[in-house]
């Protein structure tokens, strides 16, 4: 479900609101549905992942990949497909990191509510 919630909300968004948005979501997604630490990563890092990727070909494609490859060259990528890759796992690694955190925000306060509740 988590993964579902960052897949459509990024989507959705992606032409919207900035790059970072995604970590936005991705924190408030997990911040309401995130479960365990290693689920809650990997849904939102496959999430952004496959959204990130997405968009970029949506982008690249019609100009059959010209501006992807120069700014390959320009990292002395030998491909652009790996300055895909490259970019899809930094937005992974943020979108993961992000509902990390949501889950542990979450954890605070689910078990502040517990204590106070046990007094």
């Amino acid at each position: 479900m988590l993964f579902l919630i960052i897949f459509i909300a990024t989507l959705a968004t992606s032409y919207v609101l900035p790059w970072w948005a995604m970590a936005i979501i991705a924190f408030g997604a997990s911040l309401y549905a995130g479960t365990r630490t290693t689920n809650t990563f990997w849904s939102a890092f496959a999430a952004v992942f496959i959204v990130y990727v997405i968009i970029a070909l949506l982008k690249s494609v019609p100009n059959d990949h010209l501006l992807a490859g120069r700014v390959a060259a320009l990292f002395h990528l030998p491909n652009w497909i790996f300055l895909l890759a490259i970019t899809a796992t930094i937005g992974g690694l943020v979108g993961g990191a992000s509902a990390l955190s949501g889950l542990y925000v979450r954890r605070v306060f689910v078990n502040d509510e517990a204590q106070k509740k046990a007094s």
